[in-house]
Parts: C-alpha cells; structure tokens; sequence
C-alpha cells in the first residue's frame, strides 16, 4: 500500500477510529495501459482496493503528451468526482490508496508522487516499506536531492533520476538494486507502465488482460469489478515495462527464497482475492477447519466478531459441528468520522460497530474466532460488553500464532511494546487481560498448513522474531526491543 514515511509514528485506526487493537496495512496499487478510459477504470480498481488504504487517494493518466493527477484525502468517492475524472484522459493511468504507518497523514504525502526530469513525467504508487530509506535518503540529500515528501516512495524517484542517462531499463535496474525491504509498485512513464516486486515477494502484485490492454493491481478482486482477466502474478524480483511493443520482463536480481507475507493471507487481502497462488477465503476457512483440530472447547455455539474472523469461524464450526452464528451485528454505516458521545454513554466504541444479539447469547457458552489479536484492547472491550449481557462462558480462538514482533514491512505494529504477547507472555496472562474462560492460538504448522504454501517462502518474522531482511534501529526507524 503505502507510502512508508520517515518521520514520525503516527498509528491510525482501520477504516476510523475505533479498531486500535486491529493491524493496519498500507497501501493498494492499480495501473492500466492501453484503455481510452484509463482514469475512470482506475478508479473502480481503487474502489476494490479501498480497504487496504482509507486516508488518502490518488491517480495519475497521461495521453501520451499531458499527464494529469489528481489526489486528495479520503476515500476514493470522496476525493473523486465526475468532472475529475471527464478531465482526465489518456490510455495510461496508475493509481493508489493509502494508509500511512511510519509517514504522516496529509496531502504532501497521497501518493502516486510525481515528478518533472527533462521533457519526462514519472509517477510512482507503493506498496511497501523500506528497511533502508533513511540511508538512501540521507546520501541523495548529500549530494543535492531536495525531497518534496516524508515518504520513502520519493527515494525510488530520486534514484532513477540519478541513473537516466543509463536509458529507461539500466535506470530501473540500478535504482531497485540500491533499495532493500517490501515494495510492489506501479510506475509510470508518458509511454510506459512499469510493475515491479521486490525480490523476496513480501506483498501481492498481479497482472491482468483488459480489452486488449493490460492492467496492474495489489489484488484480483479488482481484477473482477473491472471485468479484466487474470494472467500471471508480477514474480519476486521482476522489473516488467508494459508498452507499445508488448510486455518486456526484466529479471536482474539473483533468485532467492521468498518471503511473502502470511497476514495477505490471515486478515489483509479481501477475501474474494487470490494472493500468492491461493484463494484468500478458502485459506481462511481452512485456518478454521485446522483449530478446530487443535482445540474444541464445550460451547454452544461459534461465532466471529465480523468481519475479520468470518470465514475461520465457518471453517471451525464446519469441521467441529458446533453451530454457526452471527451473534454480533455490524453497523455497515459507520463513517469514518462520527459525533462523539458525552462521557455518560459508556463504551460507545464497542457498541457503534458491533451489538450482539441477546436472545442468542445470553446464558450461553460461546467460542469466538478471530484472526489475530495484536493489542488486545478491543477484544477486552468485546468481552466485558458481553460478559454485562448475561453471556456464560467466552473462549476464544485465534487462527493464527500469537503475534509477538514488529513488522518493519509495512504493518503497523512498530514495537513490541505494543503487542500484547510479547507484554502478557504466557497465554494464561493474556487470557486473563482480556477476561476469557480460555485462549487458544493456532499453531506455527497448522497455520502454515492451511495456507498451502512452503514455510521457508513465507515470511513469519512477526510470530517467530526471524526477519528475512534484518532491520536496524536507524534504517527502519523501528523498535524492535521493548
């Protein structure tokens, strides 16, 4: 998703204000080439990916002669309207959806970034983090670079400005082999579009047919709204150029093990998506299906809190028998914004999102599952507001391990401070804090399991402390101590 910034911290809620206990990705990536309406499809593969970014919104087109952008804060109906778009013309477009984790919320910061080099435009959209940006950053400034923005998707510009007179192609390939970290990208040029993954595969990148051209997005459910087919996935490591005589892959990087990100999988991707190979909602339900053999405490019944632990739950209680409900109730029309209550409402931010029905679960003894607790405040919240409700009994069952270090790749948790597994320790601890009759994690195997996937191409730094690419203090701006 995102821009990486590289000042401060500044930690938002998902989609609001009210999930401070829920991990925030980062961004969503979408390009088309070859479209009379590229702008306008754009911004429908925006609105597919919106739930990887709900600050900030941004598309860039060109005809070929006039690149034309437009950004804004917000999401993407609220920053784009008719007349935006009808200005908008040109067959290439790339856009992005943003949610900032390292870099501030403002404008300064929407992405795709564009800059002027020559009679050239470049514009680039990220998704990803880099472990190294404040070293590059710091070099380019020495030696004269002046940087518009806090992100680290500036540093990609700047870099390819520097290498230019190599040609379009040896830019590229000496820009991306400075840069270390997560990145699946989007460029574009007056005639190109460009993809490109970094070489371990951290995030999601695929390629798709569309009327004869070709579009580019962070996930296939954008694929679908547009009516576009699904070709391949961009490779780890792979440079492709989208222009008028076709595709052209680029390959410089020396093949390694991959690293793709398991939390695509347990809680980012939309569920209709397929991510590195696999069908995001079936994984899920298989995640459900493998706690169930793990553990399968006396309830009543099983339930998710929506929407996250959804299709786990369907899985558990498929392979349990223990009947499926919905005893929570989400208000779909929650804004982003809301009147806040006087103090005399209690717990206002439980109740504004999710109401449980009574009938249901009074008196009952519950298996709740979601996908992963990593602050645990609002799963406390839940709790104490059904345990009030006259509910007997409330275990719950996460479908993935316990979460006890910080991501440096484009996920919100920075420190292990924050984290309360690494705080808490044993599970009987946490258990106890979020004020469960029992507290079970799904194992490393079983989870590995459900996805599919070998576990040394995935990158689990975040339950085992392993990270594929070591960050440090200073390049990542991440505390990786408590």
């Amino acid at each position: 998703m995102y821009p990486s910034g590289l000042l401060s911290l500044g930690l938002k809620e998902r989609g609001g204000t009210l999930n401070s206990s829920y991990p925030k990705h980062e961004c969503g990536v979408f390009a088309v080439y070859g479209h009379p309406e590229a702008a306008r499809i754009t911004y429908f593969g925006l609105f597919a990916l919106q739930h990887r970014g709900q600050e900030s919104a941004g598309i860039v087109a060109t005809d070929g002669y006039e690149v034309r952008e437009h950004k804004g804060m917000g999401l993407v109906s609220e920053v784009f309207k008719e007349e935006i778009l009808s200005r908008m013309v040109g067959h290439l477009a790339i856009g992005h959806v943003r949610y900032s984790t390292t870099g501030s919320s403002t404008l300064a910061n929407a992405q795709p970034f564009v800059a002027h080099h020559g009679s050239e435009y470049y514009g680039i959209a990220h998704n990803g983090n880099l472990v190294n940006a404040l070293e590059l950053r710091r070099e380019l400034e020495e030696r004269g670079s002046i940087f518009q923005s806090t992100m680290d998707t500036e540093i990609f510009i700047h870099l390819m400005a520097s290498h230019l007179k190599e040609g379009l192609e040896g830019a590229l390939v000496n820009s991306f082999s400075r840069v270390s970290g997560a990145y699946s990208l989007v460029m574009l040029t007056k005639k190109e579009i460009i993809a490109v993954r970094d070489p371990l595969g951290f995030r999601p990148l695929s390629l798709g047919r569309l009327n004869g051209g070709w579009v580019v997005a962070s996930e296939t459910c954008a694929f679908d709204l547009v009516h576009a087919e699904f070709v391949r996935d961009i490779e780890p490591g792979e440079i492709l150029v989208i222009g008028s005589e076709g595709l052209k892959s680029l390959k410089p990087f020396p093949s390694s093990k991959g690293a793709m990100c398991i939390f695509e999988l347990i809680y980012f991707a939309r569920p209709d998506s397929n991510v590195f190979g696999r069908n995001v909602y079936l994984c899920r339900k298989e995640l459900g299906y493998n706690l169930a053999e793990e553990y399968r405490p006396e309830v009543d019944l099983v339930m998710p809190f929506p929407d996250s632990g959804n299709y786990a739950a369907l899985g558990f209680a498929q392979r349990s028998g223990v009947p499926f409900e919905m005893g929570m109730i989400r208000n779909h029309y929650v804004g982003r914004t809301f009147i806040q209550p006087t103090q005399s409402i209690r717990d206002f931010g439980v109740r504004v999102k999710l109401n449980p029905v009574l009938p249901l679960l009074k008196g009952k003894k519950v298996a709740i599952i979601e996908d992963s607790i990593i602050r645990g405040t609002t799963s406390r919240n839940r709790v104490r507001h059904l345990r009030e409700k006259g509910v007997r009994e409330i275990h719950m069952l996460v479908s993935s391990p316990p979460t006890r270090f910080p991501c440096p790749y484009g996920i919100d948790f920075s420190s292990r401070g924050e984290l309360i597994a690494a705080k808490k320790g044993e599970i009987e601890d946490i258990a106890r804090f979020i004020g469960l009759d029992s507290l079970y994690y799904l194992s490393l195997n079983g989870m590995i399991k459900a996805t599919g996937l070998k576990k040394e191409d995935l990158c689990l730094a975040c339950y085992t402390g392993h990270y594929p690419i070591v960050p440090t203090e200073e390049t990542s701006k991440y505390r990786l101590e408590k």
